[in-house]
């Protein structure tokens, strides 16, 4: 019996795995009369309500996500390719969603990700990424750990506490990802591919490189 350790991909989910900001908006649009305009980069600014032509005060963003993800779930549907990678990643590796959001929605992400065939543990998290994700390598002792996010401020808490792990930046909202630092760019991310088709092959590479991470610099 091989007991050999096998490889591991950390994934966050939205934006990554599933469409969010776009149903988000939708969404926004429909129920709340809130224009939400991603191009700017900064969220805090990006909600402007329809009647008043004010922005959206910061303090009431966070109850418009808390009822999206209680409600809307239903709208988001999979990043082209995302899926497809998945299964073919799963031939090879463990596979962990780690995703931001509050612990009880662990259950309302998992049937969502099943919707789609997707069945791998979903671990919630508050907050930045790389402790967590150092557990769950730690937990898995895995031969070689990918960690895959939409942020650049996870791939910098990862490169801090998980610093073996190797680190793909992808944004798939195209008419998002022009407007996000590149991680990559800053040294706190191996790689930056937006699109699965290209990521695979990425990712199937270090898989069968086996070897930790190295220390990466930013870009001159």
């Amino acid at each position: 019996m091989n007991t050999s350790p096998r490889p591991l991909l950390i994934t966050d989910c939205d934006e990554v795995l599933l469409y969010m900001v776009a149903p988000f908006r939708e969404w926004l649009d429909e129920v709340h009369e809130i224009d939400f305009d991603f191009s700017g980069g900064d969220f805090a600014k990006a909600l402007v309500d329809r009647k008043s032509r004010e922005a959206v005060k910061p303090g009431d963003i966070w109850p418009l996500l808390n009822a999206f993800f209680d409600t809307e779930m239903h709208r988001q549907k999979p990043i082209p390719g995302a899926i497809e990678a998945l299964q073919a990643i799963g031939e090879h590796a463990d596979i962990v969603v780690l995703t931001n959001l509050n612990d009880h929605r662990q259950q309302a992400r998992s049937a969502q990700l099943a919707r789609f065939g997707v069945h791998h543990r979903v671990v919630c998290n508050q907050g930045p990424k790389g402790e967590p994700l150092q557990r769950i390598v730690d937990e898995h002792a895995p031969s070689v750990a990918i960690f895959v996010d939409d942020l650049p401020q996870h791939h910098e808490s990862a490169a801090e506490h998980a610093p073996d792990v190797w680190r793909l930046h992808m944004v798939g909202e195209a008419a998002l990802a022009p407007h996000i630092a590149c991680a990559a760019e800053a040294g706190h991310a191996h790689a930056r591919i937006d699109s699965w088709t290209e990521a695979l092959e990425w990712v199937l590479e270090r898989f069968a490189m086996g070897v930790p991470a190295p220390g990466i610099k930013a870009a001159a």
